[in-house]
């Protein structure tokens, strides 16, 4: 398998962590941000978005992030990453679209504002209101996680990755957040994972 991407881009942390919690052997690339590559028509022909990460899996092409990490746990985790139930399975995949569609903007504006951006370019004003923004949409998935220990249940799948990448950086930046402890007892529980440690739990660059 190939996984082209630059490792501290919060979509290929996904699926490095997924590929690694499938067992699955892999060779990465970097790709994008610092390293470029990823506007030229070798990286565009296989994903047209140009963006990272692309994966490359017995000649079949995958990419979008959370689709990647769908893949692979079908393909090599069925029954655990990937849930044979489908009631279970749905659980699932709406925290993974729940990362997309809901968090991901607030996210961008206080990660990028205080991560990526000189100190003195920051927008305080815009990063305040995102972190007050998304404290209200965290404490959702604290009350859902209330008395579960994962997303779908009580068992580790797929649809932790998405939203547990988002997680290590929410729990970790320098901002106000309410105390979620159900949503700090699920991080604490993602902790343990020697493939969440080495993958999202790095220095935010």
């Amino acid at each position: 398998m190939k996984i082209w991407g630059r490792a501290n881009s919060i979509n290929v942390m996904k699926v490095l962590w997924a590929a690694d919690e499938c067992g699955v052997t892999y060779e990465r690339e970097d790709v994008g941000g610092a390293f470029g590559g990823n506007d030229q028509p070798w990286y565009l022909k296989m994903n047209p978005n140009g963006v990272v990460p692309t994966i490359e899996d017995g000649g079949r092409i995958i990419w979008e992030s959370n689709s990647c990490v769908r893949y692979l746990a079908a393909r090599y985790a069925a029954g655990s990453l990937w849930p044979n139930d489908p009631g279970e399975r749905s659980e699932a995949e709406r925290w993974m679209d729940w990362q997309l569609s809901t968090i991901s903007d607030g996210m961008r504006i206080v990660f990028w504002g205080l991560i990526r951006t000189p100190p003195d370019k920051r927008d305080m004003a815009a990063i305040g209101k995102a972190a007050k923004e998304l404290g209200t949409l965290w404490a959702r998935l604290d009350g859902w996680l209330e008395g579960r220990k994962y997303v779908a249940g009580q068992h580790f799948t797929m649809g932790d990755i998405p939203v547990g990448c988002m997680a290590y950086r929410w729990l970790a930046l320098d901002i106000e957040r309410p105390e979620l402890k159900n949503v700090r007892a699920w991080y604490d529980r993602l902790a343990t994972r020697p493939a969440y440690a080495r993958h999202v739990m790095v220095k935010m660059t």
